[in-house]
């Protein structure tokens, strides 16, 4: 297995959509518009008061075949226009997406780095997932989509 094949790599996906930043993380902060563009995500739910804001939890419920499992996040980064990051302690990845004005519109950039992958996520992937570098292979391709999703969403007002 090569490295770029492991499990615990980060994932990478990008877009330039022509839309305000502002426009963009609109969209992009609305996350109950989450699941239709994700080809995992069945829901995002808010678990404290307070709306989107550092320190909030989320329960994720997804989907992948037969298939369902929960995760539970907590978001890291709320920087309006700029950075939004939540850590899924499930499995010990961070989704971050960044934006960037350029050139009249706005670049956009989804990671998902994970800095430890936990033991649920480890035996979880193989046993559920097909494994989990090729279970990350599925994820980074659902990751252009999703951001392909976003782009449209936006552009079409």
């Amino acid at each position: 297995m090569t490295e770029s094949r492991t499990a615990d790599r980060e994932l990478r996906a990008e877009i330039s959509i022509d839309a305000t930043p502002a426009q963009v993380w609109d969209a992009l902060t609305d996350l109950s518009r989450m699941p239709a563009r994700s080809a995992e995500l069945i829901s995002m739910v808010p678990l404290k008061r307070g709306g989107l804001r550092v320190g909030q939890w989320y329960l994720g419920l997804n989907r992948r075949k037969a298939i369902v499992w929960p995760t539970r996040n907590v978001v890291k980064q709320v920087d309006p226009e700029r950075a939004l990051a939540w850590h899924t302690a499930t499995s010990g990845a961070t989704w971050i997406y960044e934006l960037e004005a350029n050139d009249g519109g706005t670049r956009l950039v989804q990671r998902r780095p994970v800095p430890r992958l936990t033991y649920i996520s480890k035996a979880f992937a193989p046993l559920f997932l097909g494994g989990g570098a090729p279970h990350c292979d599925e994820l980074e391709q659902h990751m252009n989509e999703g951001l392909v999703a976003l782009k449209a969403e936006v552009e079409q007002g």
